[in-house]
């Protein structure tokens, strides 16, 4: 375990190098290019900021790929507004919307933008987790709730999370009533969704709320359903408010939120407890642990509450509950490029499938069905390494983001680390069938982004700096150069690429320095530092 950096808040002004932008967009991206990362130095730090965090509009819906026997939908157009045909054909199409749909997120993931919304949602969906909710239109408004917001308001987002149709089925939202109040989301939107309990002070009482609070904040949310779900008829998914079911005494509240009282507000008394949630700073701090968490380090101690989360909070606050001036200054400061941060996180399975993909700027095969199966193949390797989208393991998320004292070592054990390496199998074309082939990287468009790739050492050296977030050993480098020339002087690389560039046209000396340089980034990709971002 690294030491915890001991940099603050203040603006990063250092050296702006490959190694500082590829730290920056590992980080916030699902893996980068060399080119986006030369990119990046050449824009400096405040412009690779702007597009990192420039709002994108939102993007078109999922469609049907391949699924002949869908009732309402014909291929190449949306599901996510039509109902479902009748009982017999109603597994079919569900298992195909719902392979649209994963299959679609991952084509978001993986768009070459450089934008953070889809890490920004992934983040979301880590937070306000919505789980085994198998209904893909109800996931889709979910999801699409998440990008509305990604960089926006955290308030605003919870309020609209509240009543989110999915949600609701989640979390039992749509059985609480007046008569049987259900605490579940009360529960989850104090503890893990907004402001946490901090230590307990006595039974039932925590620092920030109480088991009182919860049994009240129940019956504030009483009253609200969700429609369409599974509906084999012309109806939106969406939530509806019934005031026969909603409690309409006062509520009262602990001394953790001053003794307040919330008198009967219907459908907009939601609205209510949520801004009084706000008013306490813990809320801002609590959301400010997360991200600090997701994207720097899991390790929180004294100098970093002091000194990053409570400015962070502060600035939360200022900006009414803004999430993109938090994640301005948080990704701008020294604290974030303190080189101790560099390689201090575990790749999330997102990121370590996602990297394979933009590191090397693949590209999915062209048609709407190779597309949307190429992806699929993507998110099954995700789901292998355990972090299937829309089934976090528990409404707490992923436990590499909260439970102590492993964190991200939890998505390493010995199932996922053994799929880690067959994925590496896979993608530099040891392993796999005919399905498989477009995952393979093309090593040719890396070799020829070198400056000097006749050069082994500069070859090798810009390959370790674009696709590691930490220098090697000199051992490692010795490897690696060995993969390439084995027991050889170092001119023989030279002489290799030269015959390769005298006879582009030659299939057999291509595909022979292709083999080599595959396994040249076998080598480089199994090393433990790729591990890592």
């Amino acid at each position: 375990m690294p030491p915890p950096p001991r940099q603050d808040l203040s603006a990063y002004e250092g050296a702006w190098t490959e190694q500082e932008a590829g730290h920056l967009l590992r980080r916030t991206l699902f893996g980068a290019s060399p080119d986006q990362i030369i990119e990046s130095v050449s824009l400096g730090l405040e412009e690779t900021l702007n597009r990192l965090l420039t709002d994108l509009p939102m993007p078109d819906p999922p469609v049907n790929f391949g699924n002949e026997n869908d009732t309402y939908t014909p291929i190449g157009t949306t599901w996510v507004d039509k109902p479902y045909g009748p009982q017999e054909t109603n597994n079919e199409e569900v298992r195909f919307r719902r392979q649209s749909l994963i299959s679609w997120t991952m084509q978001l993931a993986l768009e070459p933008n450089g934008n953070i919304r889809e890490k920004m949602w992934l983040f979301w969906h880590n937070h306000f987790v919505v789980s085994d909710i198998n209904d893909p239109k109800y996931n889709y408004n979910y999801a699409q709730l998440l990008r509305k917001h990604a960089t926006g308001n955290f308030r605003e987002l919870t309020k609209e999370i509240t009543i989110d149709p999915a949600m609701l089925r989640f979390l039992n939202g749509n059985d609480n009533t007046v008569e049987a109040p259900n605490e579940n989301y009360a529960r989850e939107l104090l503890e893990l969704f907004t402001i946490g309990k901090g230590p307990q002070v006595g039974p039932g009482d925590y620092t920030n709320y109480t088991e009182d609070d919860v049994v009240a904040i129940a019956k504030v949310l009483t009253g609200w359903q969700d429609l369409g779900f599974f509906a084999q008829r012309d109806l939106p998914v969406e939530s509806v408010f019934r005031p026969n079911r909603h409690d309409k005494s006062t509520k009262q509240l602990s001394q953790r939120f001053d003794s307040v009282t919330i008198a009967n507000g219907g459908s907009d008394e939601y609205k209510t407890l949520i801004d009084l949630i706000f008013s306490k700073k813990e809320t801002a701090r609590f959301l400010c642990r997360n991200l600090y968490q997701f994207f720097v380090y899991y390790q929180i101690d004294d100098f970093v509450e002091e000194t990053i989360i409570s400015p962070l909070a502060d600035i939360l606050i200022e900006n009414n509950f803004e999430v993109k001036p938090v994640l301005r200054r948080l990704l701008g400061s020294s604290h974030f490029y303190d080189t101790e941060l560099y390689g201090a996180m575990i790749k999330n399975p997102m990121d370590f499938v996602g990297s394979t993909v933009r590191n090397f700027s693949t590209t999915s095969p062209e048609g709407l069905a190779p597309t949307y199966i190429f992806h699929l193949l993507l998110s099954r390797a995700v789901d292998g390494m355990d972090m299937r989208l829309f089934n976090a393991p528990d409404v707490a998320g992923w436990k590499a983001y909260y439970q102590e004292p492993s964190f991200y070592q939890i998505w390493i054990n010995s199932t996922t680390l053994r799929n880690r390496q067959d994925w590496i199998n896979i993608v530099t074309g040891r392993k796999g069938g005919n399905n498989l082939e477009p995952i393979i990287i093309d090593p040719f468009p890396l070799l020829e982004r070198c400056s000097e790739p006749s050069d082994i050492y500069t070859l090798l050296n810009e390959w370790i700096s674009w696709l590691l977030p930490q220098p090697i050993t000199d051992g490692q480098f010795e490897t690696l150069k060995n993969t390439l020339i084995p027991g050889l002087p170092d001119y023989e690389w030279k002489l290799e690429y030269g015959e390769y560039l005298s006879n582009p046209t030659d299939a057999e000396i291509k595909e022979a320095l292709r083999r080599k340089l595959l396994d040249l980034l076998y080598t480089l990709l199994s090393m433990p530092e790729y591990y890592l971002a």
